[in-house]
Formats: C-alpha cells, sequence, structure tokens
C-alpha cells in the first residue's frame, strides 16, 4: 500500500530518528503492544501513550498521555471519572487529529457518530531501538455514510533524555468526490491537558516560536512551535507541538485555549484572522478534489523537567531538517 513512509521514504524517517536520538538513552527501544482495539506505546517497557480505536470513539486518539516519569499529561475524562476534573467540551479526548467544516461535518465537535473518522487498520507496526513506527488507516466518513476522506497516519517514536517525540505524519485523500474545508476554530492536532498544566487553574506557562508567553497572546497567531509546561506535585514537566515547514499552510495558527485545549489548526487562517480584526484577512480554504491528497505534519515532545526557547529552537532545527 502507498502508505506515508512509502510517500515519504523510509530514508527520511531514520534520518529523523537519527536528528532526534544525538544523545539519547544509548539503546532505548520502542515497543507496541496490541491489545483490545487498542496498542500501548511502551519505551524501555514504560507506557507512554495508548493508540485507542475502539468503535464507540468518533476518532482514533492518544490516551492517556505520561512522561518517562510517569506524570499524566492529559485530562482523564471522559474515558476516566477523576475527582475535581471538569466535564467541559468532552469532545476534547487525549491528542486527536480532527476538524470540523468538512463538507458540512462537524468532526471536531461529534461525541456520536455518524460523522466519525473510524479507524480502518494497522497498515505497519514496527518496534525497535532509537526509533518505532506505527501506521494506520482510517475513514473519514459523513453523517449520510458517505467516506469523505482516506486518513493514512504514521507516527513514529523517537525516545530521549528525559523526554520523547512522536512526529506525526498525516496524508489526507479525497476518496470520491470533491472535499472542502471550511474556516474554522475548531481543529485541528490538538491535546487537552491534565487540569495542573492549564493555564488558568493550574500552572501551565506557554511559550510560543514568536514570543508569545499565554494563551491570549498565542491564540489565532501563526508560530513554528508552542510549548506548555507545569508542575505537579512538586516535578516539572510539559509538551511542546512541533510544525514542519513541508505542512500544509505552515507555519499553523493556534487554537490555544488558558481551559487547557492546545491545538494546531493550519485551516483556520480566515477565522482567525477576521476575529483579531486584521485589516487585509487573507482568505484560505482546503479544497481537495477527488483523488487528491494533503499532508500535515506535526511533532509532539513530552518532557520531564523544563525546556527554554533556546532549547526548543534547537529541536525546531533539527526537526525541520534546518541542521
Amino acid at each position: 500500500m502507498d502508505n506515508i513512509i512509502r510517500h515519504y521514504g523510509v530514508l527520511a524517517v531514520l534520518v529523523l530518528a537519527v536528528m532526534f536520538c544525538t544523545g539519547c538513552s544509548r539503546g532505548a527501544k520502542v515497543t507496541f503492544t496490541q491489545g483490545d482495539n487498542k496498542i500501548d506505546i511502551r519505551i524501555d517497557g514504560t507506557s507512554v501513550a495508548e493508540y485507542r480505536y475502539t468503535s464507540d470513539l468518533v476518532k482514533p486518539v492518544l490516551y492517556p498521555i505520561r512522561t518517562l516519569n510517569g506524570v499524566i499529561i492529559t485530562r482523564h475524562f471522559p474515558f476516566e471519572e477523576v475527582e475535581g476534573e471538569s466535564h467541559d467540551h468532552p469532545h476534547h479526548t487525549g491528542v486527536f487529529f480532527t476538524y470540523d467544516e468538512v463538507n458540512g461535518n462537524r468532526f471536531w465537535a461529534s461525541t456520536s457518530s455518524p460523522p466519525q473518522i473510524r479507524h480502518i487498520n494497522i497498515a505497519d507496526m514496527r518496534d525497535g531501538k532509537r526509533e518505532g513506527t506505527l501506521s494506520s488507516v482510517s475513514h473519514w466518513t459523513a453523517k449520510n455514510g458517505q467516506i469523505l476522506l482516506e486518513e493514512q497516519r504514521t507516527m513514529a517514536v523517537y525516545p530521549g533524555v528525559n523526554e520523547y517525540a512522536i512526529d506525526f505524519i498525516i496524508k489526507i485523500t479525497a476518496v470520491d468526490t470533491t472535499v472542502v474545508f471550511g474556516s474554522t476554530k475548531e481543529g485541528m492536532f490538538a491535546i487537552r491537558v491534565a487540569p495542573w498544566l492549564k493555564e488558568n487553574g493550574g500552572n501551565g506557562k506557554y511559550l510560543s516560536s514568536r514570543g508569545g508567553t499565554t494563551a491570549a497572546d498565542i491564540w489565532a497567531r501563526r508560530a513554528e512551535w508552542v510549548r506548555l509546561e507545569g508542575e505537579k506535585d512538586g516535578i516539572k514537566a510539559g509538551i511542546a507541538i512541533m510544525n514542519h515547514p513541508s505542512s500544509t499552510n505552515f507555519p499553523t495558527f493556534w487554537h490555544a485555549r488558558d481551559y487547557g485545549l492546545f491545538s494546531a489548526n493550519p485551516l483556520g487562517q480566515t477565522f482567525f484572522q477576521k476575529s483579531r480584526g486584521e485589516e487585509n484577512p487573507e482568505p484560505y480554504e482546503l479544497t481537495l478534489q477527488k483523488g487528491e491528497s494533503t499532508i500535515f505534519r506535526f511533532q509532539m515532545i513530552c518532557y520531564d523537567g523544563t525546556r527554554n526557547k533556546e532549547e526548543m529552537e534547537q529541536k525546531f532545527r533539527v526537526y525541520s531538517g534546518r541542521q
């Protein structure tokens, strides 16, 4: 199958592994364990994430997300009830990739199907030292049952020192009709973080490549990367999202909120620019003709400790191939 690794070439994925693992734990091994409609992702035996795709989910998700030291980064709800956690926005589930306004279908806001991004199969699963890859195929299925998009996703996991990265290469293809993505804030590559990591009500602190330090600074603006970090029971940890220069409409806009939503949204350009009152907003609407594809690339870095701007810039240079 013409999966995403073939699109970029195995060599490109291996190069990314070598670049990220400069200074990584020698011989750290990534393994994938198949469970009941989920796959456990482990680094040297430590579970750091689960890829979940049960039929009742309206989209595949990664949940929970843990640092190498076991700090849980994601909100538990709606998968688990934890005292004190908010129940707002039940469609914010772990780490997810979705979008509203797709030929009139609200994939982002949906909590019951249809519509549904339906997991079809695991295309590839490879354990390995310093790098492991997991590839899947999903169908974006409309309210009327029509398959609008095929999503081919590769998640390459790279262990590092006190951190790991998951590189997401997501190719979406219009199946048998023209697919139009309307401009909305509701998208696209996102994580709903744990309460302690919220800016409002927790101690989370944002930082963007463009200098933003609050959700208000970052929301509806472009940036190459954003990180969010805080402290849980005296232990510092955080998460960063980077956008690759080859990704659609790079650098992405951000739908970052102080209540715990942390999302990169490259397709909300028109909405965001109008919302910010820009004098000359630039209309942007992604349209895929039948058989046409586009690619989104993001890297999620989950870490223990803190990461300053210089460290993040260095990681972005490596990720983007500029070093």
